[in-house]
């Protein structure tokens, strides 16, 4: 088992299941996982609603549960969030927009896709990899686009004046480091996304950051954006870890402007795959992506977390020439970045992972069981 291999000057917010108790938030001192679960943190939504956030974090009395790497050993690891709402952004790469772009041209056809790369991916790129989203200069591109034939719905929210949020995943239902990812049985052709993750109060501020793979069905959203839900909502699809980094004078929202992350794939069969999704490539900032989700149009009273995105267009061929990547069963899939750690999980069928049975019910009753309300 890989080890989520933190930062030590970084102040760290995640959960852990202990023994059977229920999810007790946690930070990491000196290598060992510190249970501060208490009346003042019940949950991670509590903690990032605080003024001093960071500082609580690194202050509060706490209970060593172990190191990191029997942590780890013995899967325990949650998603870092709990009653936060799971919110994505789609298309704030001009690289991933043409691959959605190729999606849906391709109607979830992987053969088909090949052919329409070549035709109108140099075109695309050459025209959109500098654009700013919503400027007079993106109003040409379109006009110009549409007269081409190759406007499109991904192409509207890719340099648009409107972002793509969606909804990920229901509350409490991310998985962390560590476990098994799902995909859905229908599905022939599908990716992992490596995505930075923001942590977002219930008043719109910005706490920190973490990893995130927004698990995608290619074949499924390609024949129809309507199919967004399936696509992305499933048993496991959402992961989300290993802990939040919160902000403070070492990590900043400008650190993760400028991160840099790596996906590697490896599979059963030997296959590998590595990409890399750098933020600086970001069409759109992330504090206006954050202002798009939440404000006086849609408020969060337990705040967000908010996938940003990413770089990653998986074009390498797996089996047969041009037909790209798709996963298979068994597959490993590792994200990290130097500021916020590795993500790793393993991919099998949604119908195959755990089912998930905690939600906000049973969190509250087991808040309530221990005294913690």
């Amino acid at each position: 088992m890989m080890l989520p291999v933190l930062d030590p000057t970084g102040v760290w917010l995640g959960r852990v299941e202990v023994g059977g108790t229920g999810p007790a938030v946690v930070t990491v001192r000196d290598g060992s996982v510190v249970d501060i679960t208490s009346k003042d943190a019940p949950t991670t939504r509590d903690v990032l609603e605080r003024a001093d956030a960071a500082d609580f974090v690194k202050n509060c009395e706490g209970t060593p549960l172990g190191s990191v790497s029997k942590i780890a050993e013995a899967r325990c690891w949650l998603a870092p969030c709990d009653f936060q709402a799971i919110k994505a952004c789609g298309v704030t790469f001009a690289g991933s927009m043409v691959e959605r772009v190729i999606e849906e041209q391709a109607a979830g056809d992987p053969v088909k896709a090949f052919s329409i790369r070549g035709r109108i991916a140099a075109r695309i790129g050459e025209d959109l990899s500098t654009v700013i989203p919503g400027s007079e200069e993106a109003r040409k591109v379109k006009a110009a686009l549409k007269e081409d034939g190759l406007w499109s719905q991904y192409l509207e929210v890719g340099i648009g004046p409107d972002a793509e949020v969606f909804s990920k995943a229901q509350v409490l239902s991310a998985v962390g480091f560590g476990t098994d990812v799902g995909l859905h049985p229908s599905s022939t052709w599908n990716n992992p996304e490596p995505e930075i993750v923001l942590a977002v109060t219930s008043q719109g501020e910005i706490k920190g950051a973490t990893l995130g793979n927004d698990v995608n069905l290619r074949d499924i959203e390609g024949r129809s954006a309507l199919l967004l839900s399936k696509a992305k909502d499933n048993n496991a699809s959402c992961a989300i870890g290993p802990m939040i980094r919160l902000f403070d004078e070492h990590f900043t929202l400008d650190c993760v402007r400028k991160a840099e992350l790596e996906l590697r794939v490896v599979g059963l069969d030997g296959f590998e795959l590595l990409g890399y999704s750098s933020m600086n490539q970001i069409s759109r900032d992330p504090s206006d992506l954050v202002g798009q989700t939440i404000g006086r149009h849609h408020q969060y009273p337990d705040g967000l977390m908010l996938f940003l995105g990413t770089l990653f267009a998986p074009t390498q061929d797996r089996d047969t020439p041009g037909e790209g990547f798709t996963h298979k069963l068994g597959d490993v899939v590792s994200i990290s970045c130097p500021e916020l750690g590795q993500l790793l999980n393993t991919v099998q069928l949604s119908t195959e992972c755990p089912r998930w049975t905690f939600g906000a019910t049973a969190l509250m009753r087991n808040l309530a069981k221990r005294n913690l309300l």
